[in-house]
């Protein structure tokens, strides 16, 4: 028996994904005696040449052609953005069609009203490969690890600034040298201001927050701040110091209270993220009774995201052949954690300063450091050009408040200019 799918969009995911889907269809009918086949494709140019075979009969360029259609009881969603997806996807569930989606941007600002509405029509809507691509993400949170109450989320989710951080690295380059050297090899947009300031690893956390910690997240809940302003000195000084820079996905639940973040961070060498190097994705997690657990592997990718996307479908179908629809509580709950401020989290910091090199002037930082109660577990100091030294400084934990005390107060001192402050994740986590 065959299960006709209809696929809106046939891009590079799109593509990956109708021949993945032919590639592995005997697969699922020995598995479940059910085929999935492409029935049809919502595409914008009948002609174009996508890399891939298609009947012309299968290719449309009205939605319509696919959620109007009894037969079609699987759409997949590779369109991506936020408009016509949403309105696509929720025109689907309504005429429960199970759903497959790898829209990350659409999940993240949307997802509650999506999953909800999939509950009231009693269909599935599944998005593994809305995170991580090719690395399986949501089905562990979700299904493997409910024994456990996750503690922790600690993740480099975006491909492109991880790429970027590593060349700054590994090679020595400056900022704006690995972004053009990223986009010259086709791993970051024309425009990069999605991934380097940090909102597609920021709506990637709510995501992954909202199944580990089983509540509603929205993206306001996470602190975001990009890499654009990581300069070599800086990833030259964390070398030094023992430490890598990441741009890091932080989740915490600590008693029902949430900590989200997505900043670069300064990661101990000994911990297995700052081993994550190039594109590559990683997620820590940490449960009570599973303990500590990291996924690695390709984030991104025509057929990355593929693997996701079919993945998904093959659960779907099994499904179908079981006769069950797969649900999201957290999103039926309507339950809300509070999220703390960042200003109470308590972390290390990074402070690169930039000082007129006359005697006194470090006198006056550690009185000032001293007067706010502010150990310093690394100093580092060189001179430099024109006259300046930098300074680098470790703290021990502080508050993120008394962090923005100490960098606001040095910016009020002459000869004294604050480069840069960034926390460092502890050793021991």
């Amino acid at each position: 028996m065959q299960i006709p799918i209809g696929l809106l969009g046939c891009g590079t995911v799109g593509a990956g994904v109708v021949s993945l889907v032919r590639r592995r269809a005997d697969r699922v009918a020995n598995m479940t005696g059910l085929r999935p086949v492409i029935q049809k494709i919502l595409v914008r140019d009948l002609h174009k040449d996508r890399g891939v075979h298609f009947e012309h009969e299968q290719l449309t360029t009205s939605a319509e052609d696919i959620l109007g259609d009894p037969d079609i009881q699987i759409v997949v969603e590779t369109i991506g953005g936020i408009e016509p997806a949403r309105t696509y996807i929720l025109e689907a569930l309504a005429r429960k069609k199970h759903v497959v989606t790898a829209n990350k941007d659409l999940i993240a600002l949307h997802g509650p009203e999506i999953l909800q509405t999939a509950a009231a029509n009693g269909v599935s809507i599944l998005f593994e490969a809305s995170v991580g691509g090719a690395i399986p993400l949501l089905g562990p949170l979700q299904e493997n690890l409910t024994a456990n109450e996750v503690t922790d989320l600690k993740g480099i989710i975006n491909g492109t600034t991880n790429f970027i951080l590593s060349k700054m690295t590994e090679e020595g380059l400056d900022f704006d040298e690995a972004l053009a050297l990223a986009q010259e090899l086709g791993y970051a947009e024309a425009d990069p201001s999605s991934d380097v300031d940090g909102l597609d690893a920021a709506r990637k956390l709510v995501i992954l927050a909202s199944i580990a910690f089983h509540t509603e997240v929205h993206l306001s809940d996470v602190r975001v701040e990009g890499i654009r302003h990581v300069t070599a000195s800086d990833v030259r000084y964390a070398d030094e110091a023992g430490y890598v820079i990441k741009l890091l996905a932080d989740g915490r639940d600590r008693n029902g209270r949430l900590s989200l973040s997505v900043r670069p961070t300064l990661i101990p060498k000994s911990h297995p993220l700052a081993h994550v190097s190039d594109a590559f994705n990683a997620l820590f997690v940490r449960g009570d009774a599973a303990g500590d657990l990291m996924f690695f592997g390709r984030g991104a990718g025509r057929m990355p995201t593929a693997s996701a996307v079919v993945g998904d479908i093959i659960a779907l179908v099994r499904n179908l052949k079981l006769g069950v629809v797969t649900s999201w509580p957290y999103a039926l709950a309507g339950s809300r954690k509070p999220v703390v401020d960042f200003e109470d989290d308590l972390y290390k910091f990074y402070f690169r300063l930039m000082a007129a090199d006359q005697p006194g002037v470090f006198a006056q930082v550690a009185h000032l450091f001293g007067e706010l109660r502010v150990s310093m577990e690394t100093v580092l100091q060189k001179r430099v050009a024109g006259g300046q030294a930098e300074i680098v400084i470790v703290s021990h934990e502080i508050p993120g408040k008394l962090a923005h005390e100490v960098a606001t107060r040095l910016r009020s001192m002459p000869n004294i200019a604050v480069e840069a402050v960034m926390p460092v994740e502890p050793v021991n986590e």
